[in-house]
């Protein structure tokens, strides 16, 4: 028995029905995929907006050391440079962890004099300037003392600190 041409045209239908119901279905979950992205985001916009309140982006000096204290043990990723304004390559620290402090804004820079911080100088046993020490939830995790591992020059490039910083991070 042949099928008629209005038969074939509503299996068409049928299928199409089928169709436009898989893709209703397919909607709905890209509506939801699409919600939760949104919110994935706001999120993101959120906990960044927290950071660049809390000076992430930037490098600054603290002059407190309570404050140093609060700031490595409240913050998931900080790189601290413990420094003497007379030593000419603390100096020349300073400029290579300022532009990796607007780099890396997911990592707190912040710098420290240690004529302010007496207590932290004695119980981190910086001995060396520049001294950057890595805090990684609260706790020491590494530590670049003078310019050794850097070429031991005054004149390595900031890729050089940066790479060092990472692989320890």
């Amino acid at each position: 028995m042949m099928t008629e041409p209005s038969d074939r045209i509503l299996d068409h239908l049928d299928s199409d029905d089928e169709l436009f119901d898989d893709l209703e279905r397919d909607d709905d979950d890209l509506a939801g995929f699409r919600e939760q992205r949104i919110e994935q985001l706001k999120a993101e916009l959120e906990r960044a907006r927290a950071m660049r309140e809390n000076a992430h982006g930037t490098y600054a000096e603290i002059k407190d050391e309570k404050e140093v204290l609060k700031i490595t043990t409240s913050t998931n990723k900080c790189v601290v440079h413990f420094f003497h304004k007379e030593f000419r390559r603390c100096a020349i620290m300073d400029k290579h962890l300022e532009a990796l402090a607007a780099k890396h804004f997911r990592t707190r820079f912040i710098k420290v004099n240690v004529e302010n911080a007496p207590f932290l100088v004695d119980r981190l046993k910086v001995k060396v300037l520049p001294c950057v020490v890595l805090f990684v939830d609260g706790i020491s995790k590494d530590r670049v003392i003078g310019f050794e591992e850097l070429g031991n020059t005054d004149a390595f490039r900031t890729p050089v600190l940066e790479a060092r910083l990472r692989n320890r991070a």
